[in-house]
């Protein structure tokens, strides 16, 4: 227990900016001013709500997948069994366990962690999954060696939890041991899309594809072509019958690169 108390602290103490969800969340809800935030954490916070602290902090304290590879090395030695995270929550709040979140003025601020903060935390950390052996295997041979961690995270989301949606992911993972096939964004883009529409198995999701291509060509074309005026006058003041907007490359360069996710993918669940 004391490994996973050391470790959630020292992630929940390092030094962190405060989000601009948290900055938006005061002004628009506790009309606190960027310059007041000091001010506000100091003599206002205590006398808050659990729900409010809650709702206040959600953004800050929901680890993403950044901050769930921090401990992607502590689980590949040992795991928490759920049971016994609420006395982990209740260890790091004795501690206790002072969060410094910095403000964009570059100045620190010590935040004494609630249970209702700790625990939102610690619940998201996946800290009871045990990678099956062959996955674990794999994820510590893929190159490069520095994304292993994130890529370890990744397979400790709940979405992969079932066999026939972690069948997806290790194929993935087979195809991705080639350093020319290997590309870490493609893996975040299988997980969030795993996630999003959570389909059961490979045939699902194989079946899916050709639907989502469909949607980025059009979206693309979209993107190329601007939207038609909806005066003449209009039109004159934009070069007439020469159009002189321009195609958003963005959006085309962010479709494209999805577009040929997907074909990746195809090929690899097809095989």
């Amino acid at each position: 227990m004391q490994a996973f108390v050391d470790a959630v602290a020292a992630e929940l103490e390092r030094p962190q900016p405060l989000l601009k969800q948290v900055v938006d969340h005061l002004a628009s809800h506790c009309s606190v001013s960027r310059d007041a935030l000091g001010e506000f954490f100091s003599r206002e916070l205590e006398a808050l709500e659990d729900y409010e602290i809650d709702l206040m902090f959600s953004a800050q304290f929901t680890p993403a997948l950044a901050r769930q590879a921090v401990f992607s090395d502590l689980l590949d030695r040992q795991t928490l069994p759920a049971a016994e995270w609420p006395a982990l929550v209740r260890l790091l709040v004795a501690r206790p366990t002072v969060a410094r979140l910095v403000t964009e003025d570059g100045v620190p601020h010590a935040l004494r962690l609630r249970e209702v903060t700790v625990e939102r935390f610690v619940t998201r950390l996946n800290l009871d999954v045990v990678l099956p052996d062959p996955l674990g295997k794999l994820l510590s041979s893929l190159p490069p060696a520095e994304d292993r961690a994130l890529l370890k995270a990744m397979a400790r989301r709940g979405i992969w939890s079932k066999e026939p949606r972690r069948a997806v992911l290790f194929r993935y993972l087979l195809a991705a041991t080639s350093e020319d096939f290997y590309r870490r964004d493609d893996l975040l883009a299988l997980l969030k899309l795993m996630e999003i529409y959570q389909p059961k198995d490979a045939a699902d999701l194989l079946a899916r594809i050709p639907h989502w291509q469909e949607v980025l060509k059009t979206e693309m074309l979209s993107a190329a072509s601007p939207k038609p005026f909806f005066a003449a006058r209009v039109q004159e003041l934009h070069g007439g019958g020469r159009d002189q907007r321009h195609q958003d490359n963005s959006v085309i360069s962010v479709k494209q690169r999805e577009l040929e996710f997907l074909g990746r993918l195809q090929s690899v669940l097809s095989a």
